[in-house]
């Protein structure tokens, strides 16, 4: 018999808020988290603007000793995870340590750290160079500092798959449990991207809005007038029990997960199937596992990047899987006020999911304003929609065709 997952507690720090109700209350109040760049001088770049956490204190989290030793990556992950298992009320211990895992993924890794040291040896040489600069940047970082923080000896490592991370890391977690690997995961993902390489190689690309005078308007996903994503970053993370160990411990149980399904296009390194044909195989399977039919889907938070092939894209897939019952279901793209966190946006989705199963209450997708032929689906425009789904679906897409789809549900005993 396949284990029933659920999850206990959830963390986030985001360009909304640096904890997940600041977070949740700024997504249903329609708020952007949008503005100039402040990380480095973008006076010379196509896009000047980027969704950055703000306010946040290393030092307070880790200490001044500790803070300079974890690039920012890690910081917000660790802030993210100790906030999860705050409200899990886990603790720790040798009881149960060798029985609790982590899982933490990112698309990009520590890439501040990089660059700092980049700059460093070309100026002042190799012996200048930081001796914490490896184990900084390396993508696997933020899960080894969690564990030596925590005690956790389960099963640790990182995932990454570009911008499909989140949800990847989500689901591979929750599939340790069910294979009896561990008790508990803590997972989740982060990332902290907004630097002059990041966002250079990004505008060569076109993928990046570039509306500078309007930085609160410039995500706008499946809008007709959508001209690319807005950067973010920030962090989401999730404790994840099986039913069994969380009712034993009387645990709080937020939700359940219900399926995970996972994908790859296929077709393109950085463009997404047109017809979505990967995105559909991937929702398919999160179903097939849920054991559910596209009629108990209660709302889909989609991947909606607000660049003209994914909306589309996705779309299409939706129609593929859901058929005319499609129409029917809310769509709604919160990185059209979070930014696209990359990495991190799947792991930061999925707490919103959670929140919208606990809340009863629709985050909507803002600057929506004109209609776009190819994407015709109710996409839950600018203003928060109260509904009590039962089941709920979210989609992260990523380059190298990457697909990722978790369903979590309310729980039931």
């Amino acid at each position: 018999m396949t284990k029933r997952v659920v999850v206990t507690g959830l963390g986030c720090v985001s360009p909304l808020g640096n904890n997940v109700s600041d977070t949740w209350s700024s997504l249903l109040a329609g708020k952007s988290g949008a503005g100039p760049i402040t990380r480095f001088d973008a006076t010379k770049y196509k896009t000047r603007f980027a969704a950055e956490v703000k306010g946040f204190d290393p030092v307070a989290l880790l200490g001044a000793r500790d803070a300079h030793k974890f690039d920012r990556y890690a910081q917000l992950a660790i802030a993210a995870a100790q906030e999860a298992l705050t409200q899990s009320s886990l603790t720790i211990d040798d009881s149960n340590r060798d029985r609790v895992g982590i899982l933490i993924g990112t698309g990009i890794g520590g890439i501040t750290t990089f660059m700092e040291n980049v700059d460093v040896l070309r100026q002042r040489g190799p012996e200048r160079v930081s001796p914490f600069l490896v184990p900084m940047m390396i993508a696997d970082s933020a899960a080894g500092l969690l564990a030596i923080r925590t005690g956790a000896r389960g099963p640790n490592m990182a995932i990454t798959s570009a911008c499909a991370t989140g949800t990847n890391v989500v689901g591979e977690a929750s599939e340790m449990i069910q294979r009896g690997a561990a008790d508990v995961m803590v997972a989740g993902s982060s990332e902290s991207a907004i630097v002059e390489l990041t966002i250079a190689g990004l505008n060569v690309m076109t993928a990046l809005s570039t509306r500078n005078d309007s930085p609160e308007t410039a995500s706008r996903p499946f809008d007709k007038n959508r001209d690319g994503f807005l950067m973010g970053e920030g962090a989401g993370m999730v404790v994840l029990e099986s039913l069994e160990h969380a009712l034993k411990r009387g645990a709080k149980i937020l939700c359940e997960l219900k399926g995970y399904g996972t994908s790859d296009d296929a077709y393109h390194i950085s463009a997404p199937d047109v017809h979505g044909a990967g995105a559909a195989i991937s929702m398919k399977r999160a179903l097939e596992e849920a054991g559910l039919s596209v009629m108990d889907i209660g709302y889909i938070n989609a991947h909606g990047t607000s660049t003209v092939l994914n909306d589309k894209s996705e779309t299409a897939a939706i129609k593929t899987v859901f058929g005319e019952h499609a129409y029917k279901v809310p769509v709604s793209s919160t990185k059209s006020m979070t930014g696209h966190l990359l990495g991190a946006s799947g792991s930061l989705e999925a707490v919103i999911c959670a929140k919208v199963l606990q809340e009863n209450i629709l985050p909507p997708t803002i600057n929506y304003e004109t209609p776009d032929p190819d994407c015709d689906l109710d996409y839950v425009p600018n203003t928060a929609r109260p509904a009590e789904p039962k089941h709920v679906m979210s989609n992260s897409f990523g380059f190298g065709g990457h697909n990722a789809t978790l369903i979590m549900s309310r729980f039931e005993a």
